[in-house]
Order: C-alpha cells, then structure tokens, then sequence
C-alpha cells in the first residue's frame, strides 16, 4: 500500500518530484528491498555524502536485485569508503582552473561556469563528488551570496571565450526564471556564440523538460544540452519524450556516457545504449573513463576494458553511433582509443576494424 508521500505526490510535475525525493532509509524501503550493505552504505554517508532520489529514477530501479545498474547509480555503496590508490578529490582539476566562484577557464576558448551544486538525484559516480562533501559547510553554500557580476565580468574580459558550458550540479535544479537570466546575460556578451548547458535531467527527472522550458531555449539559439544516459534501462517513454521536445525546439541533445564496472563496461550493454540512443535522435558524444575520484572509484574499470568495447563498436554500427573514448584529466580531455594509423617508411600502415591492413604513401 502506498505511503503518504507517495499519495501526495504529484507524478507529472517536476517541482513535486523534487519536493518528494527519497533521502531516508524509510523512504527507500516503500522503493526496494534494501540490502544490509546498502542500508551500512547510507548509515556511513550521514554527513559525509548527500544521497537523494527522485521518485522517477525510483521507480526504474529492480525491487529485488541491488545490482540492478539504477540502484548501484543512486543508492549509496560500501565501496564509497574505502581507499584505493592515486584517488583524487579532484583529478579533473577543477580547483586548479578556476577563475572565480563559479567560472572554470581549463581550455582557449571555452569555459565552465559551475552555476549549482544541487541534484536531484545525487549520482554515486559523480566527478563533482567533492560537491556533495561536508554537507555543512560545502563552498557554494558558503558563497552562494558572492555576485554573479564577476562570473560574467570574467567572461566579458575574456573575448576569446566563445563557448559558455552551464553545469553543476545540475542547472535545471533552477526555475526557468534563473535559467533565462543566466542565458540571457551571456547571450548579451558579443563573443559568447554557443551556451551549452549539462544537464542529466532528462535521464533523472523528465518531467522538468516542460514546453515552457524549450521555448524559453528557443529564445536563446544556438543552445546545445548534453545528457548523461548510462544504460539502456534509463531510456524510457518518459526520457524519450523529453529528449524528443528539446529536440523540436532547436536544441541539439547529445549523451556523454561514463563507463562505469559492473553497470555498462561489456559490449552487449554498450551496444545496447547506443542503439537505443539513436532511436530517440540522441548522438552519442563522449564515452568517459570513470574518473579515479575519491568516492567514486570502486566504479573504475581497466582501460583495456574501454578499449575492447572500442573495437566492438568501430566498424560494426553507424560511424555516429561510436561515441569518443576519452579520459578528462588536468591537462584536458585524452583519447583512450587504439591508434590504427602507423608511421612506416615514407608513408603510412593502416588497419581496419577487422584487423585487415594497407600501405599508404603520401609521395604524389
């Protein structure tokens, strides 16, 4: 029998989504049968880790089975505890390049701008996991109050600042008030030409992709959004529907999967998503190497892992299928994908997806 949370919960409405979260054991009992190992796994994340779900993403997740891939990327684990070698709060180097309170300028022509540290659903694989760190005295809490004016200022100054990436945290935490006056602003700025804005709302909590949102981006052309779809089990009607209605308004919506040990690193899954992915006009973009993050890395898999399901994919689906496998780290993005051009001579050896090789000289 439903709780009374459940009954008051307002299913199509994003607010009371968020409004109704699940963010206590009890809470979580009405979802799943929760474990002993994720039960300790909660127990140990109070005041050290922030954990929430949305009803939605909830309702993905198998009852019965705690390796369900939704449940291992929402509920809190064991392994979010232990120490493993050469883990790093930070091994993207966020700190290391940022500006001001929320501008991150790592790359020539591009920036971050980390406008919230607030989720909906507070993902166990997180990069940003320091975000959700010392729940009482996390850093925009603290700074929240500083103005925005320098964060734009910085941009201004900066004219060979072209592309303005809006993340987080999750941006569409905010109302579409907030969002279009910070889209709006920036759009002011004679040298910004494209806003993106990293969102996995349209994976965690659909119903915030409403008409009035995409007509506000509408507004605000060229806006790119890339998502976050890990497996194929999160692309519901739901999700496709919401990808579906950015889509219709202009925006262009690609996907940045994680690989991720034990959810999506084996080909079978991985071709799976893709397909899937293609099916609601989504282009798979990036395939990122689980960062090594304090926290995080009991997810972690081998490279070669990456790599094999690399070779599964090359040559054997559509060429906009194969996401880029890379690794992000504090010198930038890294492809991790084989080579399959060779220096030979005066020329060239290639080989193919199948293992098949050629000569080829440049001498014309």
């Amino acid at each position: 029998m439903l709780n009374t949370q459940k009954r008051q919960l307002v299913w199509e409405d994003w607010r009371s989504q968020l409004q109704h979260r699940i963010s206590t054991l009890e809470q979580l009992r009405e979802w799943v049968n929760v474990t002993p190992e994720e039960e300790e796994a909660i127990a140990q994340c109070q005041g050290k880790y922030r954990w929430s779900i949305t009803p939605y993403y909830a309702s993905l997740m198998d009852r019965n089975d705690p390796s369900c891939p939704i449940r291992q990327q929402a509920i809190p684990q064991l392994g979010e505890f232990k120490t493993f070698a050469n883990a790093s709060e930070d091994p993207v180097g966020d700190t290391e390049y940022r500006k001001t309170n929320r501008v991150i300028h790592k790359y020539p022509d591009r920036v971050i701008m980390l406008v919230t540290e607030a989720c909906a659903v507070y993902c166990r694989h997180c990069t940003r996991k320091y975000h959700t760190t010392d729940l009482e005295g996390s850093y925009f809490e603290q700074n929240e109050a500083l103005a925005w004016d320098q964060d734009f200022r910085y941009i201004h100054d900066h004219p060979e600042i072209r592309d303005v990436l809006l993340t987080g945290g999750d941006p569409l935490t905010y109302g579409d008030e907030k969002l279009e006056w910070i889209i709006a602003t920036l759009r002011k700025i004679p040298h910004v030409e494209i806003i993106r804005i990293g969102s996995r709302y349209p994976v965690l909590l659909p119903q915030r992709i409403t008409p009035k949102f995409c007509q506000m981006l509408d507004r605000y052309h060229p806006i790119w959004l890339n998502t976050h779809f890990n497996h194929g089990k999160e692309i519901t009607p739901a999700s496709a529907e919401a990808c579906d209605r950015l889509l219709r308004h202009g925006v262009v919506v690609q996907n940045q999967t994680v690989l991720l040990k034990g959810i999506n690193d084996n080909l079978e899954t991985m071709r799976d998503l893709l397909k899937s992915l293609l099916k609601i006009r989504v282009r798979p973009y990036y395939l990122y190497h689980c960062d090594n993050v304090t926290g995080v890395s009991h997810f972690v898999p081998s490279i070669e892992t990456g790599r094999a399901i690399m070779r599964g994919l090359q040559g054997y689906m559509t060429g906009f299928a194969v996401p880029q496998y890379i690794i992000t780290t504090k010198l930038g993005k890294i492809p991790l994908w084989e080579q399959q051009v060779h220096q030979q001579g005066n020329g060239y050896h290639l080989e193919n997806y199948r293992g098949q090789t050629m000569p080829l000289y440049e001498d014309l």
